[in-house]
């Protein structure tokens, strides 16, 4: 049977899509601006994801008794931060495709992308202080909320980027937890449905327990995603490319807790090369799958979800809102399956 959650993105997905698009219009008279910032954004923002975010900010607001129109503004910023992430990190992964598509710094130029990338940071704020719908101490309230979630998510990839940079290996998984749920859950689960649900008019109550939901199925997303660039699509244009990059998922990390010391300096070796060799990438996975940490991962997120779905039974919500959320905990581990 079809998963609700995945149908309610497949038939809202464009619903914002004028709307972000709206904020990139040439505002003055000077055709460069066009060229050198509006348009490379309004064709990023065009190309987007699933865009699950600003959805579940909208159906936040409705299963707390709000009009979900109310929450157009945070949904629309919360994308534009997606945006903006996505664009800084390609440049420091050094990355060349993002949905298929050359990213952006391979098109207008490193300079130009972290200037666009920047711009999208700007509208995180600007474009709630510009909703006139919202009265001034939901605006602030949630103007606190994005905030913090810039500050959560810059923490992480500081401590994802900085581990890396120094070849740091001694890392234990509550590290890589910390660092996930810093650099992920608040942006992807946490945050999207505290504010929808603030912007709806939902007691504290609602409001923590549906922040508590997203920050467990956030962190399950991350840890999924994580899974499926090692064990899922082999066509896929990241595939394995973790591993190329060294980077300290979870799997990686618990594979260096529990390798044998021989094993444990094979795994530091293959993440310090930089290597693409398809038999390289093969031994790695390998060594994850003798360790355990591909299982271990995949029960992780599962246990992630089953506490989010138990935060969740406790709280009142419409019975649609709750049923597509539950739905939403099930798809995002049900993706590697």
């Amino acid at each position: 049977m079809p998963n609700a959650f995945a149908a309610y993105l497949a038939a809202h997905h464009g619903d914002l899509d004028a709307y972000l698009g709206s904020f990139f219009e040439d505002k003055t008279d000077r055709a460069d601006l066009d060229d050198y910032l509006y348009g490379p954004l309004r064709a990023f923002t065009a190309n987007g994801g699933k865009r699950h975010r600003p959805l579940i900010c909208l159906a936040a607001c409705r299963a707390v008794g709000g009009d979900p129109a109310r929450a157009r503004s945070a949904a629309a910023a919360i994308e534009h931060f997606q945006s903006a992430a996505l664009i800084h990190d390609d440049i420091a992964d050094h990355g060349e495709l993002r949905r298929g598509k050359p990213c952006l710094h391979r098109v207008i130029g490193e300079g130009l992308a972290i200037n666009a990338g920047d711009y999208g940071l700007i509208l995180v704020t600007d474009v709630v202080l510009r909703d006139a719908g919202l009265a001034e101490h939901v605006k602030l309230r949630v103007l606190g909320e994005l905030t913090t979630m810039t500050q959560r998510t810059i923490e992480g990839q500081a401590l994802d980027l900085g581990w890396v940079r120094d070849g740091r290996f001694d890392l234990t998984v509550d590290d890589y937890l910390a660092m996930a749920t810093l650099k992920t859950a608040h942006y992807s689960g946490a945050v999207p449905l505290a504010v929808g649900a603030i912007i709806g008019g939902g007691s504290d109550e609602q409001v923590e327990a549906l922040r508590s939901f997203g920050l467990d199925t956030g962190l399950a997303f991350q840890i999924q995603d994580d899974l499926l660039n090692l064990v899922g699509d082999a066509g896929d244009k990241d595939y394995r490319s973790d591993i190329t990059e060294g980077k300290r998922t979870l799997v990686a990390v618990y594979a260096l807790e529990h390798a044998a010391p021989a094993v444990r300096k094979e795994l530091e070796a293959i993440l310090r090369a930089g290597s693409s060799d398809e038999a390289v990438l093969d031994r790695a996975v390998a060594i994850f799958e003798e360790t355990g940490a591909l299982a271990a991962a995949h029960e992780r997120a599962l246990a992630l979800v089953a506490r989010a779905k138990k935060t969740l039974a406790s709280v009142e919500l419409d019975d649609a809102g709750r049923s597509l959320f539950m739905d939403m905990a099930d798809f995002f581990v049900e993706r590697l399956q």
